[in-house]
């Protein structure tokens, strides 16, 4: 049985969140340089929000302005490197993309330490953690999230907040989660009462309500203030709100299609052969699948729902990579099919010395 050491020292931690950085940050440079931006309407609109452009922007994105306003930030010293190496690019949007680059990579890195603290918390060992933070950082929507100006980081990260601060019992991630879940993402709303229920251990439910009030009323007022600055009605929100709903039955459609079975494989890739590999048997089932326990199933019901009303089954299903990093360093730590990649090394005669 692994014993990890649950109160490792910040270097350590560090440790994580530099091979976390290193498996986002690579594949998520290519996307950066080599993204054409010219047919999506996501990155264009986030790109437009961080240079204070909010005309036009559709009603589904105008509002999630954290990240945005965090790269406009991070694009001034940016833009001062940029004139003096490469003159030609200051004046350009180039700046703007690689800062925000740089903010959702460092944000993915966070998400990197939750998973791997997560996997520790669940009985993992800490090699068979960090494999499994490197099967969820090497997903293809991790090199999308990184390397393009778009806000999925901010909320990917508030899933591993909330997910760490149900099972460790830690107050400031779920705080940290209430506050900055509405404004990262308004679909938010569904993992609310998961929250409430499976992290009253470390917020009880008044003090969860109250910091939820701030982060809403934050959210609200940041909305309040963009409708009033382009005269938009605030009913349109609802009705945009209430317009997701018709995504229902094309999402069912679709993932009851081959097409949605591989776009459901596609979200961690080869990787998922390891859910397989644990599911094979009933023996191998029990070594891990209890351990989950209902918070992780209902964790996933809550991101099946982001799922079917968004349409967008692949990127909201990476919002499962929580419970989807745990079940693989799970797997990996008591499946004797792996025994032999995370055992102790073996015992060698030791080399001769050279002439």
């Amino acid at each position: 049985m692994p014993s990890p050491d649950l109160s490792l020292r910040w270097p350590r931690w560090l440790l994580v969140y530099l091979l976390a950085l290193g498996l986002v940050a690579g594949p998520g440079y290519t996307m950066y340089v080599h993204y054409d931006f010219s047919h999506s309407l996501d990155t264009r609109s986030y790109l437009h929000m961080a240079r204070g452009e909010f005309e036009g922007v559709n009603i589904t994105r105008r509002y999630r302005v954290l990240v945005p306003a965090t790269a406009a930030v991070v694009a001034w010293p940016l833009e001062q490197v940029y004139a003096r190496i490469w003159p030609l690019r200051a004046a350009s949007e180039w700046p703007l993309r690689l800062s925000f680059y740089v903010v959702n990579s460092l944000l993915l890195a966070g998400l990197g330490v939750l998973l791997f603290r997560c996997c520790l918390l669940y009985g993992a060992s800490p090699a068979a953690a960090a494999l499994a933070v490197a099967a969820v950082l090497v997903s293809r929507w991790a090199m999308y999230t990184a390397g393009l100006p778009l806000v999925d980081s901010l909320y990917l990260l508030v899933m591993g907040l909330a997910f760490y601060g149900a099972r460790s019992n830690s107050g400031p991630a779920v705080v940290a989660a209430l506050l900055l879940g509405f404004q990262a993402k308004e679909s938010f709303v569904f993992l609310v009462p998961w929250l409430l229920w499976y992290g009253r251990g470390a917020v009880r439910w008044p003090a969860q309500l109250a910091w939820l009030a701030v982060g809403g009323g934050a959210a609200l007022a940041i909305r309040l203030w963009l409708d009033a600055r382009l005269g938009a009605p605030p009913a349109e929100s609802v009705q945009n709100a209430f317009a997701h709903i018709e995504n229902l039955t094309y999402s069912l459609r679709r993932l009851f299609s081959v097409k949605g079975a591989g776009e459901i494989f596609s979200i961690f890739g080869i990787f998922s052969w390891l859910l397989l590999a644990g599911l094979r048997h009933a023996a191998a089932r029990r070594n891990w699948l209890p351990a989950l326990g209902r918070p992780a199933g209902w964790f996933v019901a809550a991101v099946a729902v982001h799922m079917l009303l968004s349409g967008d089954l692949g990127r909201m299903g990476y919002l499962a990579a929580p419970v989807f990093a745990v079940a693989a360093a799970l797997i990996l730590t008591h499946d004797p099919l792996f025994a032999w990649l995370l055992g102790p090394a073996p015992a060698t005669e030791p080399l001769a010395p050279g002439p």
